[in-house]
């Protein structure tokens, strides 16, 4: 059994708030040892409801402390999606003696009498790692000219050019400014018009910098986060652009389209800002949910999980350059008991191999040839009739999650529908499958596609069935791990 109290559906090793509403992460930065993740929060229902900024802080991504609400509703509306930022060289005057903490966040006020509602972007600072804020009394610090949907400003600091750097999400497009001091805002450039996806509305940007593997070559990386619209199958999803920045427009390479996460519930995510350059990651928290049926997942007072945080990095793979996802090797120490080792196995088509165990977490990497086999099918058995499948073709390359049998699903009629990928077909797989009580992360090739799922069974595994169709699979490696605490 699981020493720690679970709460049902409630993650053994994922954040999610103690009670009621979590969507959004926010402010995400490193500093003075600790990594700050703020969030949207309804702290008086378990439903979206008026925004505050929830707090969470933790030394190593994985254990973490919440605290109390870091920034409250105020005149100029609840408080909407932002980042956090350290202001070093004290460019704002906030900071005369040392460094601290800024948020830039939305303001927003609803409409008067079914008018549009307001946003606009404000600051608060800390002087004190965050525990305490003050609001900018020069609040709001850049007002809408126009736009209904004017939010969610990812702000950082643009060394060749000496400024801040704003991406602001603005309807169906990313608009840019610049800034010496957070305060006054001048508006340079807009992206978005004629590429990438539209079916909603465009939230939570994220801009930055990453080198590609294994050469010199530096790019830019775009997130838009899509909101969520009934008539598409997939609900709210975030895509990505790769291109380049000079501090005023950032140009698309070309115009693919490249969803980062092909599960249905890994939406809003942005990067911690201020990570140190000898650490050097570009490290990744997404919300684990779906607009779709964010408000109706049968959880009990709590609703809101986060992914596990991940390390971003682009790899030339062919001819295409791929933002990779890698759960951050903190993920790994954590999962440090290994319970099995398996090698050098032939699953023969009709004979399936089965692996028992009964854990709430688990780290479950799989290395195999595909052999003669036409399809894999991996088989997460959570309970008695509760299970989800995963399934790879070696035909088109396509690998398939299928939560349908998991558990709790008549809540949404989306959440049971198959959620794919498709791959480069190839016979040597790596599969790196990350369990939790109430979410399943799937990372396949060394991150080069990945599919997040929220799962609502009775328990998290029993065991884990794989086999083959059509001919033979040779497995290679298969290595399962679980937390300290946890046993069999």
């Amino acid at each position: 059994m699981n020493s720690i109290e679970l709460v049902k559906y409630r993650p053994a090793w994922h954040f999610s708030p103690k009670e009621n509403w979590m969507n959004d992460p926010n402010g995400l930065v490193y500093f003075e040892g600790e990594y700050h993740l703020f969030y949207q929060y309804h702290p008086y229902g378990t439903t979206w409801g008026p925004m505050h900024w929830g707090h969470a802080v933790s030394t190593d991504l994985i254990h973490w402390e919440e605290l109390g609400i870091a920034l409250h509703p105020d005149d100029n509306g609840t408080i909407f999606s932002g980042s956090a930022v350290i202001d070093w060289n004290n460019t704002t005057g906030f900071f005369p003696n040392k460094p601290g903490i800024v948020a830039i966040f939305t303001s927003h006020k609803d409409g008067i009498n079914g008018g549009p509602a307001v946003q606009a972007q404000s600051l608060a600072y800390s002087h004190d790692q965050g525990r305490s804020w003050t609001k900018y009394d020069g609040n709001p610090v850049l007002r809408s000219e126009g736009k209904v949907d004017f939010r969610d400003p990812k702000v950082f600091w643009h060394p060749p050019t000496e400024q801040w750097i704003m991406a602001l999400a603005t309807g169906q497009t990313i608009t840019f400014f610049i800034s010496s001091d957070l305060k006054e805002w001048t508006l340079t450039s807009e992206f978005g018009d004629g590429i990438g996806i539209h079916d909603g509305v465009w939230e939570c940007p994220d801009l930055f910098p990453l080198t590609i593997e294994g050469t010199n070559t530096t790019k830019w990386v775009l997130l838009v986060s899509v909101g969520d619209n009934p008539e598409l199958e997939s609900g709210s999803l975030t895509q990505y652009f790769i291109g380049s920045f000079d501090g005023i427009t950032f140009k698309p390479d070309d115009e693919s389209i490249r969803i980062l996460d092909h599960g249905r519930d890994n939406y809003a995510g942005v990067s911690f800002s201020d990570i140190p350059k000898q650490d050097g990651r570009r490290i990744y928290l997404g919300w684990m949910s779906n607009w779709r049926y964010a408000n109706q997942v049968p959880t009990s007072g709590w609703r809101g999980a986060m992914t596990v945080p991940r390390v971003l990095e682009l790899k030339q793979v062919n001819d295409e350059t791929l933002l990779v996802q890698r759960p951050v090797e903190e993920a790994d120490s954590y999962f440090s008991q290994v319970h099995l080792t398996s090698s050098d196995l032939e699953i023969m088509d009709g004979t399936p191999k089965e692996f028992t165990w009964g854990l709430h977490a688990l780290d479950l990497n799989v290395q195999l040839d595909m052999g003669s086999a036409h399809v894999l099918e991996l088989i997460i058995k959570h309970a008695d009739q509760q299970q989800s499948t995963i399934t790879y073709s070696a035909t088109d390359g396509t690998f398939t999650v299928d939560r349908r049998g998991s558990g709790q699903v008549a809540f949404s009629e989306m959440f049971a529908k198959p959620q794919s990928v498709k791959t480069i077909p190839g016979d040597s797989l790596e599969l790196r499958l990350m369990l939790d009580t109430g979410s399943m992360e799937l990372f396949m090739n060394g991150g080069e596609h990945a599919l997040t799922s929220l799962l609502f069974p009775e328990s998290t595994c029993e065991k884990i069935t794989i086999q083959a169709t059509g001919g033979s699979i040779k497995l290679r490696k298969l290595t399962l791990s679980a937390p300290e605490n946890m046993s069999i």
